[in-house]
């Protein structure tokens, strides 16, 4: 037993992590939550003696949860955070060496996206007694350099514990962090082995419950009344949500002030969902991957009001997309650096806060819509609708079922409450244009990193947030062979998810990219290596993904036609273990284009005639579109 002795409690550093770690908590608006209800982990001889034996002891309210893989966990803790809506995440623990470095790519995952994630990655020993221990990294310049550094430019902080009273300082900053939502992203705190077993007098006051306040920070009215001179001159304003506007609850708010001023609204990749399609102006999806009809009016827009979002390349087309010559920006963003881009007139504030604080000061301002640009708006959407039911959403002579057709199968079968996840590969641009969030459908597309292998486990973190519901995960095939052993850690914990696996034969979104920036089809495909050639140009090879599902203890069909995928969807509400639908689609067979240009460069020099076309074609629309703003 731990001794207590003048308002000291003596711990291993590892059981103070532990009993710190259960009582931390997020408040916003006055709602109280456990900031890290639960631990993931696989344990090494880097973290077996230490941490292990804290959550042995210490752990009774930090539930450890056992995944396959160290980047699945982290992913899963993303998801968890996502769905949360950033108010709450997971701890993830790892061993020294290849454990803790498998958990870099969710870190970067995370912070890209904006996600809190907490990450223990377990490291050498600090004391060096023992000289190198099994898994360290010798480095020939700094002998206090470990693999673990590599943490450092895809982490928001990073700390590594050479005394136990290390923590005292690390685990608050930690948590600051976490909840800091200008500032968040991977939290790492690199754990010596020998230093986790290490004893300290900790101050008893140091495990009384804490609460982090998140804040919501409110607009400069200046900025606000600068914002309504802006509106007040533009004709064709347009605004594009990103996911702060879901972190900070603010799609009412949203709706209102569009709805209100007749603004059109298109949202990124995180932005899914923040206008449901049933709301007058909502254009779904914008950029790259979104409706045309959306594409068209941005690029006409002489006023962005850009709220909660990065502008990555895929939302602004690599910067071609705005092609008003006297377009300006706004932005509402709680992060300075996001708020400053495109040369906006920066509100650095939560989005609610913001739109709130608009719509008071629009309505004092006697800001009305614009009929004529108010029924521009309508056909826009109108002609969209049209072309998806007309070429979209039904079935090619002589092909097979379409990803397209198949989302939309989907989508009929979803009821309220129901998330869908994907991350990369097709699924999630097809989804950006083509799900419906209206009746309370949701959308959870990680595309920051657009990480492969994130589907699966992030399903995971949503089903683990949202107990009630389906949780679809829409995957590709080449995806779903990066991850799918965390169906057994579904199968473990009890957390049911659907996936629906399109199988068509290989990475086909990037094959069409290919095709457009090269000409030729190459090594994109699983096709069996060609003996005339030397390369996989031979047939298809045969997987069976179903029976592949069937042995980790899922629920699996292949289905083959609209009506099978029905009836698949109908059973697999039903069960209460994860299922899995495998669906056959046409291999080449893509959605209908955007209206926005992205910059990827084909080859300035090559012998390859369709090379040289593409180069052509690049090149002409990269000066007539691509512009700066500043």
């Amino acid at each position: 037993m731990a001794g207590q002795k003048n308002n000291v409690i003596r711990l291993t550093m590892a059981q103070a992590i532990v009993k710190f770690l259960q009582v931390q908590y997020s408040e916003r608006d006055g709602q109280r939550r456990r900031l890290i209800p639960a631990m993931f982990g696989i344990f090494g001889h880097g973290n077996v003696a230490g941490l292990s034996q804290a959550l042995i002891e210490y752990g009774h309210d930090l539930p450890f949860m056992q995944p396959q893989n160290e980047q699945s966990m982290v992913h899963t803790a993303s998801g968890f955070a996502k769905a949360n809506l950033r108010l709450a995440t997971l701890a993830c623990a790892a061993s020294i060496g290849p454990g803790s470095t498998n958990m870099i790519t969710g870190a970067a995952t995370a912070t890209v996206n904006r996600l809190p994630v907490m990450l223990f990655p377990a490291d050498y020993y600090a004391t060096r007694r023992q000289g190198p221990v099994l898994q360290q990294l010798e480095h020939p310049v700094s002998m206090d350099v470990s693999v673990n550094d590599a943490f450092r430019p895809v982490s928001r902080f990073f700390d590594r514990m050479t005394r136990p009273e290390h923590i005292l300082s690390a685990l608050p900053e930690a948590m600051r962090i976490l909840t800091d939502p200008a500032d968040t992203g991977a939290a790492v705190i690199a754990l010596p082995q020998d230093i986790q077993s290490h004893a300290f007098d900790y101050p008893a006051y140091f495990f009384e419950e804490r609460v982090w306040e998140i804040e919501r920070r409110l607009p400069n009215p200046a900025r606000i009344g600068a914002a309504i001179e802006m509106l007040k001159r533009a004709k064709r304003p347009f605004i594009i949500a990103g996911g702060g506007v879901i972190y900070s609850e603010a799609r009412a708010e949203l709706q209102a002030f569009a709805n209100k001023y007749g603004i059109p609204v298109g949202e990124t990749f995180a932005g899914k969902g923040a206008m449901p399609d049933d709301t007058g102006m909502s254009l779904g999806g914008v950029g790259v991957t979104g409706a045309g009809s959306g594409g068209k009016l941005v690029s006409q827009a002489d006023l962005i009001i850009c709220i909660g979002t990065r502008l990555t390349d895929f939302t602004t087309g690599s910067q071609s997309a705005f092609n008003n010559p006297d377009v300006q920006f706004i932005s509402i963003n709680v992060n300075g650096h996001d708020g400053y881009k495109q040369g906006a007139l920066p509100i650095i504030a939560d989005a609610r806060e913001a739109l709130r604080a608009l719509t008071v000061a629009a309505d004092q301002a006697g800001l009305r819509p614009d009929p004529g640009y108010y029924e521009e708006i309508g056909v826009a959407k109108e002609e969209w609708q049209e072309l998806l039911q007309k070429e979209v959403f039904v079935a090619h002579p002589g092909e097979k079922f379409s990803q397209l057709h198949a989302i939309n199968v989907v989508n009929a079968q979803a009821q309220p409450g129901d998330t869908i996840v994907a991350a990369a590969g097709g699924p999630p641009g097809d989804l950006h244009q083509l799900w419906e969030t209206s009746n309370q459908r949701n959308c959870h597309l990680e595309f920051g990193f657009s990480c492969m292998g994130y589907e699966i486990p992030a399903g995971l973190g949503v089903r683990m947030a949202q107990p009630e519901g389906e949780v679809y995960v829409m995957i590709g095939d080449g995806t779903y062979l990066m991850q799918p052993s965390e169906l057994v850690t579904s199968a473990k914990e009890g957390l049911k998810i659907t996936i629906v696996l399109f199988q068509n034969n290989g990475f086909q979104i990037i094959r069409r990219l290919q095709m457009g920036r090269v000409g030729v089809s190459f090594g994109n495909e699983f096709r069996r290596r060609s003996d005339e050639t030397n390369r996989l140009e031979g047939e298809y090879v045969k997987i069976d993904f179903a029976q592949n599902a069937a042995s980790m203890g899922a629920k699996s069909w292949t289905v083959r036609t609209p009506e099978e995928l029905q009836q698949a969807l109908a059973a697999a509400r039903q069960e209460t273990d994860s299922c899995v639908i495998v669906v056959e689609t046409e291999p080449h067979r893509y959605g209908p284009g955007s209206n926005v240009w992205w910059d990827v460069s084909p080859a300035e020099v090559t012998g390859i005639p369709e090379t040289q076309k593409a180069n052509e074609e690049y090149v002409q629309t990269r000066n007539s579109k691509q512009r700066f703003h500043y």
